[in-house]
């Protein structure tokens, strides 16, 4: 705990918190390193702080309900700076105002969604597809997710990504209904589409249109609005 003496001082990461004027729960198998901070917000989890174990630092994430999965995550070396996040977290501050009080916290594209709404779940989750490739080097991904974006069919469907390859659902998480297609954007500028993750090649392209044009005929019959997974 050498980067931690005000947490050894405090007897927890949670004693540290509450003795600046924050509600906070200790995580009983590591409460020097890990605590939770309490939201009333019944679309929100509570928030996520931990410290890391190599340099004073803190990591900081505040989730979604429903499917449990981050709306906003950062990292910080004040313990202020997290007091003022649990307060707005807490007080149901919006996501856009909380990362303005807060520029080390970083968005993952995916909006709140109050009622828990499966389609409104799935188009929340486009939008952290997206943010998460645009990361450097992924170019020709984000291509073939922008397409795939484009096509209404496709954009009806739950979206999720495992080893860089693009999958879609007909339900939302925990318990993923796979559709048995994936999209690949490969090294030499070709798009492929396969039957599930690593299944037979159904079709390759040169463009991301013909890719996703070629998924969508192969796209089961009958398929309805994405609906919850549980």
């Amino acid at each position: 705990m050498s980067f931690y003496p005000d947490v050894q001082t405090a007897g927890s990461l949670a004693g540290l918190l509450r003795a600046l004027g924050v509600a906070a729960t200790a995580d009983e198998r590591d409460p020097m390193y890990r605590a939770t901070l309490p939201t009333p917000v019944p679309y929100r989890n509570d928030l996520e702080v931990s410290a890391i174990r190599h340099e004073r630092r803190w990591s900081v994430v505040g989730g979604e309900s429903h499917q449990h999965l981050p709306l906003v995550a950062g990292y910080t070396a004040d313990p202020l700076d997290i007091a003022a996040v649990a307060t707005a977290w807490r007080d149901g501050v919006a996501l856009p105002e909380l990362c303005e009080l807060a520029p080390w916290l970083q968005p993952t594209g995916r909006f709140e969604v109050p009622s828990g709404d499966p389609v409104a779940l799935a188009l929340s989750e486009w939008q952290s597809v997206l943010v998460e490739m645009a990361e450097p080097g992924l170019h020709r991904l984000r291509a073939i997710t922008e397409a795939a974006y484009a096509s209404p069919e496709l954009r009806g469907l739950y979206p999720y990504t495992s080893h860089w390859v693009l999958k879609f659902s007909t339900t939302t998480r925990p318990f993923l209904h796979d559709v048995g297609l994936s999209l690949w954007a490969e090294a030499d500028d070709t798009y492929v589409v396969r039957s599930r993750y690593l299944g037979d090649v159904i079709g390759s392209a040169t463009t991301p249109d013909d890719a996703v044009a070629i998924a969508v005929r192969q796209l089961p019959p009958g398929l309805g609005p994405v609906t919850p997974g549980h």
